[in-house]
C-alpha cells in the first residue's frame, strides 16, 4: 500500500523471489507500472518486472501481509481503503506513531510493527532508484497471535534476500530509527543539501547531534529503552554512510510535495511539550519548514 521508493522496491524484491505482490499506486506512477512494468535501479542489482498495480486496493483481493508505506499525510484514508483486504499490516512508515494511527482505523490485531532503512525515490514514473547498499527492513508483532504471521513473513523476506530482522521490541526498534531520521530529514531539508555536505559542516554536524540528543531524551521520557551511549553511536554510523544520501523528506521540499515535518521534527517539539520539555534545534527546524508543508505553493498550517 503506496508503492514509492521504500514500497516499490522491498515490493519488487519479494516478486523477483516469487511472492504474489499487488502494488497499490496512483497517478503517473500508477499509469508507467501498468503500462511499462516497475524498474528498480539499485547497486544490489537492477530489475524490471510486470506487475500487477491498481489504485483500489479491493481489486487486489485479499492480502496475507500488507506493507503499508503511505506518505505520513495520507496515514488514516489509506488506512480506511485497505479495511476490505484482510490480512496483517506493517507499516514501514516514518515517524513512531503509526502503530497507533493504523490500530485506531483497523483494530490493534491486525497491525505490527516495522522500520525500513532504505535511500530511494522515484526517479520518474515507473522507475525506482535506490541509492548506496543500505536495504533493510525490521519489523515484528505487537500482540503474541501476531507471531506466526511476522514469522512466516520473515521468511519470505530472507527467501527473497532481504536484509530483515524480526525484532522482539519493535517500539524500541521504531525510536532508534526515528531519533536517526529526525536529524538526518531536518537537516538535510534545511540546508537543501546531502548528507556529506551535513556532515561535514561543523555547525550543520552540530545541528544533526543536537537534534538527535532532542529526540533521545523524550523517548526516554516515555520509557523508550534507548541506550546511553546511542546518540555517540549514530553519530559513528553517519560517518559511514553515501556522501549523496538525501532523505525523502528533501527529495519531496525539492520536488514542491507535502512535506512529512509535522511527524518528525515537528513530532518531537509537540510531545517534548507534553513532558515539559524543551527541543529548540528541532522547534527551530521545524519552524524554517512550516511555509513548506503544504507543498511549495501551500501556505504554513
Amino acid at each position: 500500500m503506496g508503492s514509492g521508493g521504500v514500497g516499490g522496491y522491498f515490493g519488487a524484491r519479494l516478486q523477483q523471489a516469487g511472492n504474489q505482490v499487488s502494488f497499490i499506486a496512483r497517478g503517473k506512477h500508477l499509469e508507467a507500472m501498468r503500462t511499462k512494468g516497475l524498474a528498480v535501479k539499485s547497486s544490489l542489482g537492477d530489475t524490471h518486472l510486470a506487475v500487477k498495480a491498481y489504485e483500489d486496493p479491493r481489486q487486489a483481493g485479499k492480502a496475507d501481509i500488507v506493507l503499508f508505506a503511505v506518505k505520513l499525510w495520507d496515514t488514516e484514508g489509506a488506512a480506511e481503503q485497505i479495511k476490505p483486504v484482510g490480512g496483517h499490516v506493517i507499516p514501514f512508515q516514518n515517524g513512531v506513531e503509526s502503530i497507533d494511527r493504523l490500530s485506531k482505523v483497523l483494530g490493534r490485531e491486525r497491525v505490527m510493527g516495522g522500520s525500513a532503512y532504505i535511500a530511494t525515490r522515484i526517479a520518474e514514473p515507473g522507475v525506482i532508484e535506490h541509492t548506496g547498499t543500505m536495504a533493510r527492513m525490521r519489523f515484528g508483532a505487537v500482540q503474541q497471535q501476531q507471531r506466526p504471521a511476522a514469522e512466516a513473513f520473515f521468511t519470505a523476506a530472507k527467501a527473497a534476500g532481504i536484509n530483515a530482522e524480526l525484532a522482539d521490541d519493535i517500539a524500541l526498534v521504531n525510536w532508534e530509527k526515528f531519533v536517526f531520521l529526525v536529524a538526518v530529514s531536518g537537516t538535510t531539508a534545511l540546508a537543501r543539501a546531502p548528507l556529506g555536505v551535513v556532515r561535514a559542516d561543523p555547525d550543520l554536524r552540530w545541528m544533526f547531534e543536537q537534534a538527535m540528543r532532542e529526540t533521545w531524551t523524550v523517548g526516554r521520557r516515555r520509557g523508550i529503552r534507548l541506550a546511553d551511549d546511542f546518540v555517540d553511536k549514530q553519530m559513528a554510523f553517519l560517518d559511514t554512510l553515501p556522501a549523496e544520501m538525501r532523505a525523502s523528506m528533501l527529495h519531496d521540499l525539492e520536488a514542491g510535495n507535502r512535506l512529512e515535518a509535522p511527524w518528525l521534527c515537528g513530532a518531537v517539539v509537540r510531545m517534548a511539550a507534553e513532558q515539559g520539555l524543551e527541543a529548540p534545534v528541532n522547534r527551530a527546524i521545524y519552524g524554517a519548514l512550516k511555509p513548506y508543508v503544504n507543498g511549495s505553493q501551500g501556505k504554513a498550517p
